[in-house]
């Protein structure tokens, strides 16, 4: 793993090195997701084409994930009040 830095700027912004954005295929208007794992990490992933492919070709045959979500977000909301 080869270790790149960046710096944030007083805005919270932060500039991915070129390098990484080309491999990567990040590109002006690419969204990104956020994620924290158990080790605190915060985790940065294109939303690429390449990405939903992936993602989608391990859903493929699977449970609808969606309707499921839904149902444990009105439930959760139903248990708040």
């Amino acid at each position: 793993m080869k270790k790149v830095s960046a710096t944030f700027t007083s805005k919270g912004q932060l500039v991915i090195p070129a390098e990484l954005r080309r491999k990567h295929g990040i590109k002006a208007g690419t969204k990104v997701c956020f994620l924290e794992d158990q080790f605190g990490r915060i985790i940065l992933q294109p939303v690429t084409e390449d990405y939903i492919a992936r993602v989608r070709g391990c859903l493929a045959g699977g449970p609808e994930l969606v309707k499921s979500w839904l149902r444990e977000h009105r439930e959760e909301g139903e248990r708040r009040g």
